[in-house]
C-alpha cells in the first residue's frame, strides 16, 4: 500500500502528510473527559474518532504512545475563571468526597468506553496526579516574564505573550477583537486584561480540593495540565493533539500559549486534529435543551426521544458513517440507518467466511481481478484522506457487492486468483475489524447454533412440513436473523 496519510492540521488549515518526528515512533495526546457525569455521545464521538487513528496508526506499523488525560480538577464551571469546581460542585450535591465523584464516573466512562470498542489509551493520566509538573511549568513562565502573581494566584498574561507570539493562531481569533467583547466578570479585578487566564488559583477556606504551592494553597487552572501532563509523558515537541472543536478556543489555544511560554518559545504539538460536534435534530445538544442523551440512555432506550435501545456497534458506525470533522446530527432515523450498515458489514464477514471454502482454480479473468484489487485499493484512499471514515465504509459496501456476487455465483469465483481472494479478505476483515473496531454483537456461539437449526430447516423442507419451516423462519426473524434459500444451499444472514 503506497498511499501516505493526510491529515487536516487545524493550525494551518490544511492538510498535511503526516510524518512523524520520530519515525516510527508517534506521540499523540487527546483531551479526555472531566469526570462528574455520565459519558454522553459527545464524548463518544472524540473518543472513537481517535480511537481510530491510534488504530490506524498502529495498523500502518507505527509505535505509538497515545496518551488521553482524565480532567479531574480545575475545570470550573463557566470553563474560564470563575464559578465552582465542576467536580467540587457534584460532590457537594451528592456529600461525597471529589475524588468519590472522579472514580465513579471514570469507572462509568472506562465501561461505556469498552462496549463502544474503544482501544484504552497507553497513557491515562490524571490532573490531580501532577501537581509537582503544574507548579514546575508555572514557574518557568513566572521566570519568562509571561505570567504574574495576584494573592495567591497566577496569571498568564496574554498581551505580554502576544507581542512575539500570535494569540489566537489556532482559532483564528484576534486579540484586538477579544478585547472589544470581553465583560467584566467575576474575579477580573486581579487581572491585568480580560483575556489573562489562570495557571494558579488561591483556594478559598471552603474550597476542598487544594495543594500548597509557591504562592500559597490553591488549585492549578484547567488549562494547564495538559501542558504539563502531554510534555510528561511525550516530550516538549509531539506529532499529535486532539480533542473536540468546542476545546479549540480557549482550551487548546491557551495550550499552546502556555507550552510556547515555558519551552524556550517552542510550538507543542505538530498536528492539531479536531473532531466536530454533535446535533440533535439540528439543533445544539445540550441539557437545558432537553436533547442531552447519555450513552447508558442509547444502550437502554430510556431517553424520552428515542423510539428504541441502540446497540454500542450500532452508535459506533453512526460515528463513523461521517467524516469526523463534519457536523454529526443524531435522530432516530439516522441511528436506524446506521443499524443497517453495520448489519451489512458483518453480513459481509460472514459471506467472505463462507467464500474460503467455494475458491476453485479456474480460468483467470484479468480484468475482474484488476477490478476487486482496485475496489481493495480503494478502501484505504478514505481513510488517507483525512481519515475519511465515511469514504472508507463506501468503499467497503463497493467490494461487498463483488463479494456478494461471488458468493451468489453472479460472477465466477474460479476466475479470480487466490491472490486477489487473499488480498479482498485481509482489506476486509483488517478494516471492519482492526481499523474501524467494528465487531460482532451476537454470541461468539452462534454460527454452531444456526447450523443447528438451519439443518432442522432443511429437514422440514425435504419433509415439506411447511408450517414448521414457517416456524423456524418467524422465529430467527425476531431474532433479526433472515434465512436464505440460495442455489447453493441454505444460508442466512443479519436482517438490514
Amino acid at each position: 500500500m503506497q498511499q501516505k496519510l493526510n491529515l487536516y492540521n487545524t493550525l494551518t488549515r490544511k492538510k498535511e502528510e503526516f510524518e512523524p518526528l520520530h519515525a516510527p515512533f508517534v506521540g499523540m495526546y487527546v483531551c479526555g473527559p472531566t469526570v462528574y457525569g455520565e459519558p454522553h455521545l459527545g464524548h463518544a464521538r472524540s473518543a472513537v474518532t481517535f480511537d481510530v487513528l491510534y488504530r490506524y496508526l498502529r495498523y500502518q506499523g507505527y509505535k505509538v504512545r497515545y496518551v488521553r488525560n482524565i480532567t479531574d480538577v480545575g475545570h470550573l464551571e463557566n470553563d474560564a475563571d470563575e464559578g465552582e469546581d465542576k467536580i467540587q460542585k457534584k460532590a457537594k450535591l451528592e456529600h461525597l468526597e471529589p475524588m468519590e465523584v472522579v472514580q465513579h464516573y471514570t469507572n462509568i466512562y472506562h465501561q461505556e468506553m469498552a462496549k463502544l470498542n474503544v482501544l484504552s489509551p497507553d497513557i491515562e493520566p490524571r490532573a490531580s496526579g501532577h501537581i509537582i509538573e503544574q507548579i514546575q511549568m508555572i514557574e518557568e513562565i513566572l521566570a519568562n516574564g509571561l505570567a504574574y502573581e495576584v494573592n495567591g494566584s497566577v496569571y498568564f498574561d496574554v498581551p505580554a505573550y502576544n507581542r512575539e507570539h500570535n494569540y489566537g493562531k489556532l482559532s483564528g481569533r484576534v486579540i484586538e477583537d477579544l478585547l472589544s467583547n470581553t465583560r467584566e466578570t467575576e474575579g477580573q479585578g486581579e487581572k491585568r486584561s480580560p483575556l489573562d487566564f489562570a495557571l494558579w488559583k488561591k483556594a478559598a477556606p471552603t474550597h476542598i480540593m487544594r495543594w500548597p504551592s509557591p504562592w500559597g494553597d490553591g488549585f492549578p487552572g484547567w488549562h494547564l495540565e495538559c501542558s504539563a501532563m502531554s510534555r510528561k509523558y511525550l516530550g516538549t515537541t509531539f506529532d499529535i493533539h486532539g480533542g473536540g472543536l468546542d476545546l479549540m478556543f480557549p482550551h487548546h489555544e491557551c495550550e499552546i500559549a502556555q507550552s510556547q511560554a515555558s519551552n524556550s518559545h517552542t510550538d507543542a504539538a505538530r498536528y492539531w486534529v479536531h473532531n466536530n460536534m454533535i446535533t440533535v435534530n439540528g439543533q445544539k445538544m445540550g441539557k437545558s435543551l432537553g436533547n442531552f442523551i447519555n450513552l447508558s440512555e442509547l444502550f437502554s432506550g430510556s431517553h424520552q426521544m428515542l423510539e428504541q435501545a441502540y446497540s454500542p456497534m450500532t452508535i459506533r458506525f453512526f460515528i463513523l458513517q461521517a467524516h469526523y470533522r463534519s457536523t454529526l446530527d443524531f435522530s432516530n432515523e439516522a441511528l436506524q440507518a446506521a443499524r443497517k450498515g453495520y448489519t451489512k458489514l458483518m453480513n459481509g464477514l460472514h459471506v467472505l467466511a463462507k467464500l474460503q471454502h467455494m475458491e476453485q482454480a479456474g480460468m483467470a479473468d484479468e480484468k475482474l481481478n484488476e477490478e476487486l484489487l482496485k475496489l481493495s485499493e480503494d478502501c484505504y484512499r478514505g481513510l488517507n484522506d483525512d481519515l475519511n471514515t465515511a469514504r472508507t465504509i463506501a468503499g467497503l459496501f463497493n467490494l461487498l457487492k463483488k463479494i456478494n456476487s461471488l458468493y451468489l455465483g453472479q460472477l465466477n469465483i474460479g476466475a479470480v486468483a487466490k491472490e486477489t481472494l487473499d488480498t479482498v479478505r485481509k482489506t476486509y476483515q483488517e478494516l471492519v475489524l482492526d481499523v474501524l473496531g467494528l465487531q460482532e454483537e451476537q454470541p461468539a456461539d452462534v454460527e454452531q447454533m444456526l447450523a443447528l437449526v438451519l439443518g432442522f430447516y432443511k429437514e422440514a423442507k425435504e419433509t415439506k412440513d411447511y408450517s414448521k419451516v414457517d416456524l423456524i423462519r418467524a422465529q430467527l426473524k425476531q431474532q433479526g436473523i433472515v434465512i436464505k434459500d440460495l442455489k447453493t444451499g441454505i444460508d442466512w444472514a443479519y436482517e438490514e
